[in-house]
């Protein structure tokens, strides 16, 4: 009996590893049409909204882009992840009034540079808009979503100034802004792009009167460029990391245990994405891994989430293999 029991013994791990090993997550590449696959669209954001999911385009005016977001009708990507090869219909929302409040921020001197998040409370969507890295805020604005008329039209009177954190020297990210925000209660739960501080790391809660309030977050490494509400204070938020000279700030080493996931054997970078799990309480937001995306999509900048029957739509901008648009929707195994 001595032999067989260390035998087994010797199993146990193997065993241990194999049960507690993660399946690939499932994905589907979705078919979007011409207008939508074009990359110069540089998507930023998605949500779900009335059974559509809603396509924010980054709206770069000062490059003369249309300022717009695209909807597709949820049942019909619920088709084409059954097999469906038909094209997807889709619509095109205007948005109105965004010139104006680009000109308001490029008076305070902090420059806008496009939108990077999208939520909606009922009709109303709420958009994060970016600033150059200098710039001391980020900016939201809102307005209601017409679809009779295909328009959001933007509140002239709205602007809250979201205060981007500093680095330990005083110095703000590089082009870093307030990419994830998502419903929560009443207003918002916005996290900022950059949030491996070694304190001070900070969410911000949105109230319907427009006061902002500083939630404690733990160090959370690499980017966050969108969030999802999931349930009762649990979101889910995508985790990104870029392997260029220009995000060198996202970087960690070794002895840092998160350098196992962007080094490979040799010490290079290398891209990595994941999906977290955030939960929201009464000290804080605390945030967990929940999954990483299958290998082929690893190079992607997403940059949108959306949560649908059980999985996640994520979109990414123009940057990766495919060189457009690129529209996933993922299911855990």
């Amino acid at each position: 009996m001595n032999w067989f029991f260390a035998f087994c013994t010797l199993l146990l791990p193997v065993g241990l590893a194999q049960a507690q090993a993660q399946p690939t997550p499932l994905a589907h590449l979705i078919q979007l049409p011409a207008e939508l696959a074009e990359r110069e669209n540089q998507f930023s954001g998605l949500c779900t909204y009335r059974g559509q999911l809603l396509l924010l385009s980054e709206s770069r005016l000062q490059e003369q882009a249309e300022a717009k977001v695209y909807g597709l009708a949820l049942p019909n990507l619920d088709r084409q992840i059954a097999g469906s090869t038909a094209e997807l219909p889709f619509r095109k929302y205007a948005i109105r009034g965004l010139d104006q409040a680009r000109a308001r921020i490029d008076s305070a001197g902090a420059i806008y540079e496009g939108l990077e998040g999208l939520a909606m409370l009922r009709d109303t969507a709420y958009f994060s808009i970016e600033t150059i890295t200098t710039a001391p805020n980020c900016y939201l604005v809102r307005g209601v979503l017409d679809e009779a008329r295909s328009l959001i039209q933007l509140d002239s009177s709205y602007l809250v100034a979201l205060p981007k954190p500093l680095l330990p020297d005083g110095s703000h990210a590089f082009n870093a802004g307030f990419e994830a925000l998502a419903r929560y209660r009443q207003g918002l739960l916005l996290l900022f792009e950059y949030n491996y501080l070694p304190r001070n790391n900070y969410a911000l809660v949105l109230r319907p009167d427009r006061m902002l309030r500083l939630v404690g977050l733990p160090p959370l490494p690499f980017r966050v460029t969108d969030m999802e509400p999931v349930g009762r204070r649990r979101f889910t938020a995508i985790n990104y990391f870029f392997n260029g000279p220009s995000d060198a700030l996202y970087r960690v080493a070794p002895p840092d245990p998160n350098a196992r996931l962007i080094q490979d054997s040799s010490g290079s970078y290398q891209h990595y994405s994941r999906l977290i799990s955030l939960r929201y309480t009464r000290h804080g937001v605390k945030w967990k891994p929940l999954l990483a995306l299958p290998l082929e999509y690893q190079t992607y900048n997403w940059e949108g989430l959306a949560a649908h029957r059980g999985g996640y739509f994520l979109l990414n901008d123009k940057y990766g293999p495919s060189g457009q648009s690129t529209l996933l929707y993922l299911r855990r195994w």
